[in-house]
């Protein structure tokens, strides 16, 4: 018979994996790789108040508290990331340990795609440093850089906060954008990721969405002209830029030449920093640091029904 005062068993939580496995988990080994986050530009760089690589990093933290934090730039003098790779190194040095660790850091581009000037900078700092370091994919593409974009497009008033789906695409005011052109800088790998985001942002907004690189006028003429014959009067232009690739300055100043207005850039948020934890949970199970743990590997159970035979 069942007795009423005993307590249920206690079933002990299963961790899920596969495909329903929370990637973004941080229950992992202690000891895992730094993550080092490379921004482009300087520390210096910015003119617009806080320093978006800064902000970055705390965005990135709560997702990643297993791990310690830097944040480098490919100019500069402060904060380079041949300097900062440098003391990761001289810190393994240093700690003299019996087994080597598999990567001394895993470094993620602070760019949208595939921004040729930083992973450059990033490969001679590797280089020249000699670190164990793995990097990763830039930002993008990635389905989630589209929703930073409408984010972007939404707070400045240009398009609805919600996805159209299969309501009326018309613009229900002059101050919604019928036409957004995806702008890119880093070279034709960066316009081919931007093109990728493009065709998931139209699919969110319900209006014609195209790409181009910002810094080769004669691609803007010709994604503006088509614009134009798709029947659009109020383009914007939404920079698939995380940082100080290009400057503000300067989009403005092409929105104004081609008669366009521009959102601000991806910049740092929740979601660019949840790509950011992303690209490291990516990388840390391809070295099978994240590896669920086996029999062996858990502590041995405690309490009186567990204790040794004597």
């Amino acid at each position: 018979m069942h007795s009423s005062d005993r307590l249920p068993p206690r079933v002990t939580p299963r961790r899920r994996s596969g495909r329903h496995r929370d990637p973004l988990s941080f229950d992992k080994w202690v000891g895992t790789p730094p993550l080092v986050l490379v921004a482009f530009g300087s520390s210096r760089g910015e003119t617009d108040g806080a320093d978006f690589a800064t902000e970055m990093v705390d965005l990135v933290r709560p997702y990643r508290p297993e791990t310690s934090l830097h944040l480098a730039y490919t100019q500069g003098e402060a904060d380079h990331v041949s300097e900062v790779l440098g003391d990761l190194v001289a810190q393994r040095d240093g700690e003299q340990k019996a087994g080597a660790d598999p990567c001394d850091a895993v470094i993620v581009p602070l760019v949208a795609g595939p921004h040729q000037p930083t992973l450059a900078a990033i490969d001679e700092a590797v280089r020249a440093t000699g670190v164990h370091a793995r990097v990763t994919d830039p930002l993008g593409p990635h389905p989630m850089l589209a929703e930073a974009l409408h984010l972007r497009l939404a707070e400045a008033s240009y398009v609805r906060a919600d996805r159209m789906r299969l309501i009326s695409v018309v613009a229900p005011s002059d101050t919604m954008a019928d036409g957004v052109l995806v702008g890119s800088v880093g070279g034709p790998d960066a316009l081919n990721a931007a093109g990728i985001t493009a065709v998931l942002l139209a699919a969110r907004l319900g209006v014609t969405v195209l790409p181009a690189s910002l810094d080769d006028p004669a691609q803007l003429e010709q994604a503006f002209a088509q614009l134009a014959a798709a029947g659009c009067r109020r383009p914007v232009i939404a920079p698939s830029i995380v940082g100080q690739e290009f400057s503000a300055a300067e989009i403005t100043a092409l929105a104004s030449k081609h008669g366009a207005r521009a959102s601000a850039p991806l910049g740092a948020n929740t979601i660019t920093a949840k790509i950011v934890a992303l690209r490291y949970a990516e990388m840390l199970n391809t070295l099978g640091v994240e590896q669920q743990p086996t029999l062996e590997d858990l502590p041995a159970p405690v309490g009186s029904r567990h204790r040794k035979d004597s």
